[in-house]
């Protein structure tokens, strides 16, 4: 039986996080690049095996399936982020965050472009909606995501969402892989990774350029390090989930 590597960095304090006065905002930057290129899930087998073309139509179906929870769940994240920021400005940005994926209008946004996913792999749209067949992992993870930024202040909310700084290179790979490797696929259902390149360009440096502004402590900054490090976290979680439950009965 094949199982999920071990997270990168999971369990190993990282060498610069000592409480020794603030890094310069440069270095800080740098840290928080290198923590989320080298935790990203780029790296998890399952992926791997999904940029290579070796997942079965119904290994893929459990990932769309799967992944629409947490899809469905970035604007509600959104939303308790938007209530922490601290001014007008910052707040009509952060709103074009909920915008992207819930859509102006019926039939738009992210969202309805993953469900548009969900049909192009072979799913019902409705038993998509539905949700009934996410995995418990799944639901912990994601959820305890929507938690995190609920509760947490300001800087940390924000700076989980970092791992926006790798999205797009994960999209272009979507892209060129799948029509090649999954030509069963509609190319119409590729539409939400091709949105999600300039939208994770924007954003990742937006939310960077944030954190770094606030974060004038060392504690501050292994703050932010640390919600990155959870967000790496819950998206490899989700992962080691799908991985699992894609296999004849794993999920049970």
């Amino acid at each position: 039986m094949t199982t999920a590597p071990a997270r990168p960095g999971s369990g190993v304090a990282h060498p610069a996080w000592v409480d020794d006065g603030p890094l310069p905002p440069a270095a800080f930057e740098s840290e928080l690049r290198e923590l989320a290129q080298s935790r990203y899930h780029d790296g998890h087998s399952f992926n791997i095996r999904m940029h290579r073309g070796e997942l079965s139509p119904a290994e893929l179906r459990t990932w769309v399936a799967n992944r629409f929870h947490y899809q469905r769940s970035i604007p509600v994240k959104d939303a308790l982020i938007l209530a922490k920021l601290p001014d007008p400005a910052m707040r009509r940005s952060w709103l074009r965050r909920i915008q992207d994926h819930d859509g102006i209008a019926d039939g738009e946004g992210g969202i309805e472009r993953w469900l548009r996913l969900g049909e192009a792999v072979g799913l019902d749209r409705a038993d998509l909606e539905s949700g009934r067949n996410v995995l418990p992992g799944v639901r912990f993870a994601v959820d305890g995501y929507v938690n995190f930024c609920r509760l947490s202040p300001a800087l940390e909310a924000v700076a989980s969402s970092l791992t926006e700084l790798c999205a797009p290179n994960i999209m272009l790979t979507r892209l060129e892989t799948f029509p090649r490797h999954y030509p069963w696929i509609e190319e119409s259902g590729l539409a939400y990774f091709r949105s999600r390149v300039p939208q994770g360009r924007r954003d990742g440096t937006e939310a960077l350029s944030w954190v770094v502004d606030w974060a004038r402590t060392r504690a501050d900054q292994l703050a932010a390090l640390s919600a990155l490090a959870f967000k790496c976290d819950v998206l490899w979680s989700l992962l080691d989930s799908v991985e699992h439950g894609s296999r004849p009965g794993g999920a049970g």
